[in-house]
């Protein structure tokens, strides 16, 4: 059964941003995260992902040898792309691996008509495995060479660490995502100033609230009271009569 790329979050706004948040943080890159990656970016079908998915019991070396390369470019890029967040120098050591991948991989420019515009793709000939690691590689070349002018960012949220590539025209984006960080936040935000008090403090607090609130309430009531006519005066012309 084909497998469903639904599982992988496409927030980084940038194809290798997208292939290094697939892993966590401390972790290694799985055989079915790449496939799954592969197959949610439209770089395989979902047939040819389904065939991918079996390699490693029907061809052992072959997905081996294609997932220590995966892997080994995620962790290289990790290291780039934080050294290029923090305006650091990006060491040669770590840019290596993308060259490994362009130099062994052969293809063309080919331009993709997607969502109403036209781009740029680099379409990989297939031989071998090496050239499913090859939009990844490119992708990772062209964000490097943007150098510090980037506008490359890390979710808000310490407990996320996503990279996102920041497209907003404020370039002030925070979250790899508002409707998960973002609300997250909120939330938590929320919770600490209403639930974190003491229960005598906020019941305190909101028999204030709750007073004060009357107050006002009498206030304005009364205000619109009309208050009691006073007694007409006598008429001076009459007075003198």
């Amino acid at each position: 059964m084909p497998s469903s790329p639904s599982y992988i979050r496409l927030l980084g706004g940038r194809l290798c941003l997208d292939f290094v948040n697939t892993t966590p943080l401390h972790s290694e890159l799985s055989w079915e995260g790449l496939v799954l990656l592969l197959e949610a970016n439209r770089i395989v079908s979902a047939d040819r992902g389904a065939q991918l998915l079996a390699l490693p019991q029907s061809d052992p070396p072959a997905a081996e040898g294609l997932l220590l390369k995966a892997r080994r470019l995620s962790a290289s890029l990790r290291k780039a792309l934080t050294a290029m967040h923090r305006k650091h120098r990006i060491a040669a050591e770590w840019v290596e691996p993308i060259n490994e991948i362009l130099r062994i991989t052969e293809g063309h420019d080919e331009l993709i008509f997607e969502d109403g515009a036209w781009r740029m793709e680099f379409v990989a000939r297939e031989g071998g495995l090496d050239w499913l690691l090859a939009a990844i590689a490119r992708s990772a070349a062209e964000l490097v060479a943007e150098g510090p002018k980037a506008p490359l960012r890390i979710c808000a949220n310490p407990q996320c660490g996503l990279f996102f590539y920041d497209k907003s025209r404020t370039h002030r984006r925070r979250w790899c995502s508002m409707s998960v960080c973002g609300n997250r936040s909120k939330v938590s935000t929320f919770a600490r100033r209403h639930m974190g008090m003491p229960d005598a403090m906020r019941d305190a607090r909101l028999c204030f609230t709750s007073r004060t609130s009357a107050v006002r309430l009498w206030t304005r009531d009364h205000s619109h009271a009309q208050t009691p006519a006073a007694p007409p005066k006598a008429d001076a012309s009459r007075a003198r009569i």
